[in-house]
């Protein structure tokens, strides 16, 4: 039996180690940019990457700058935070599908553009309601990661560092614009950084990007099930210098049907399978519980370092508020890795508890979070950065592993999967914004996002293991 290959140095540079079935590769050629896969991959995380910055962009300013030009109350500020993550509640359940019919590039080019507009006149709001709409429709960004095990777990995880580089981004060009231009530096600081940067990375998509290993996404090969379980002995075709295909072996044995999984056409029939399933719900469930407080974090964080260290000022917040979303380019690769290397020694089960594990870590650090906020020394800045640190890295190695394990619960179905988990992630962070829109004084808010945390990652435990 042919195993797939062990980790090696030379593997980052190297000609990528190829399935033959499904064409995806064992290896992770970041420093190989001739191979379309590597291409693919720094395409994908960067897109990624400037959708999370520009859909993120508003709270790092909103605790000073947009909060006194526009008279906002803090429950206008909670509202927006709330409507932020709609849009991309409901986009989420369609872009899956979009994916397996038109192809990740021009789906990902197309939410790119779209979100570059209402970017381009986040400049022009006078008032909450211009607001809300406007971050209404900067949300359709938030769509970008459906289009993307370890090499998942990677380009999410350097992706949501966007929603980190964004308050450091932002608030020092602010503070730069601020100098010459006064209370109007946060309009134009969106057509500046925003606006550009979503452009240039869908023109780079468009042009360098691939949707499939063998070309377009309507020439990719097509199994069927039956053909791709029955195949023991496969040709190993030879692709050019992008090393698309080499090192197979012929007479391969493919180890599970993971290995060997096609994605198959949407239908009634197979929908209704998908949404009847309790595996589908194992990682959607899970992924509320972390992407969506992660999401729901990034839009209050540095409002609540500023809470009881107003000498920081908005500049010197953001930068500690940057940290929760800079470690996802750690954090979520890490979680994807160690559950990758669990289930090579143990299998899917061990998958399924460490991401479990990780959920129930987190919930205990939140509410450990909000105790402290509750306490006397809750002006503790040192303290308070460790907490949300801890609460970071199981956030972020939670979802790693959370995507990890997304392939196994309905293998021929992965771009729907993802679809459905994904809009499970936004639909916590609408939940988890709730909870801190209206419970948000003295750390209730993270009391009850903490003890719903743990709850639901507990009750899951109960829920089958994927088979293979």
């Amino acid at each position: 039996m042919r195993q797939p290959p062990s980790f090696a140095l030379s593997h980052l540079w190297s000609a990528p180690i190829v399935n033959p079935v499904n064409l995806k590769s064992y290896t992770l050629p970041i420093f190989n940019l001739r191979s379309s896969y590597s291409r693919t991959l720094h395409l994908s995380w960067l897109g990624f990457f400037v959708a999370f910055l520009s859909w993120f962009a508003f709270p790092p300013l909103i605790p000073e700058a947009i909060r006194a030009d526009l008279h906002l109350t803090p429950n206008q500020i909670a509202n927006s935070n709330i409507v932020a993550l709609t849009a991309t509640l409901v986009v989420r359940i369609f872009v899956g599908p979009a994916v397996d019919r038109f192809g990740p590039r021009i789906v990902m080019v197309v939410l790119l553009l779209l979100g570059a507009i209402p970017s381009g006149l986040a400049g022009t709001v006078t008032s909450a309601s211009g607001l809300y709409a406007v971050r209404f429709f900067i949300g359709i960004l938030g769509a970008t990661f459906n289009v993307v095990g370890t090499a998942n777990a990677l380009v999410a995880g350097w992706g949501n560092a966007g929603g980190g580089a964004t308050y450091a981004i932002m608030v020092s060009l602010y503070e730069n614009l601020r100098r010459h231009i006064g209370t109007k530096a946060w309009r134009v600081a969106f057509v500046v950084v925003p606006v550009p940067v979503l452009i240039f990375v869908a023109g780079i998509t468009l042009l360098f990007g691939s949707d499939h290993p063998s070309g377009k996404w309507s020439r990719r090969p097509v199994f069927s099930r039956h053909n791709a379980l029955n195949t023991m002995e496969l040709p190993a075709p030879r692709y050019a210098a992008t090393g698309s295909i080499a090192n197979v072996e012929k007479g391969s044995t493919i180890l599970t049907e993971v290995d060997i999984a096609i994605n198959e056409s949407l239908t009634k029939a197979s929908a209704k399978k998908i949404l009847i399933n309790p595996l589908t719900y194992l990682p959607a469930l899970a992924y509320m519980t972390t992407f969506g407080f992660e999401l729901a974090v990034d839009s209050i964080l540095a409002e609540v370092i500023l809470g009881p260290h107003p000498a920081l000022g908005q500049l010197n917040a953001g930068y500690l508020a940057s940290i929760f979303g800079l470690l996802n380019i750690v954090t979520r690769p890490s979680g994807g890795l160690a559950a990758d290397l669990l289930y090579a020694r143990f299998g899917v089960h061990a998958k399924k508890y460490f991401c479990l594990f990780l959920g129930i870590l987190q919930g205990a650090f939140t509410i450990a979070f909000g105790k402290f906020l509750q306490g006397s020394a809750h002006s503790d800045l040192t303290v308070m950065m460790v907490l949300i640190v801890f609460m970071a890295v199981t956030c972020g190695m939670g979802n790693g592993a959370n995507f990890s394990l997304v392939p196994h619960c309905n293998v021929h179905n992965n771009g729907v999967m993802t679809g459905i988990v994904g809009a499970f992630g936004n639909l916590g962070g609408i939940c988890f914004a709730l909870i801190f829109r209206f419970r948000s004084s003295h750390g209730t808010g993270w009391l009850i996002s903490g003890a719903l945390t743990l709850g639901i990652n507990v009750l899951l435990l109960l829920f089958p293991s994927p088979p293979v």
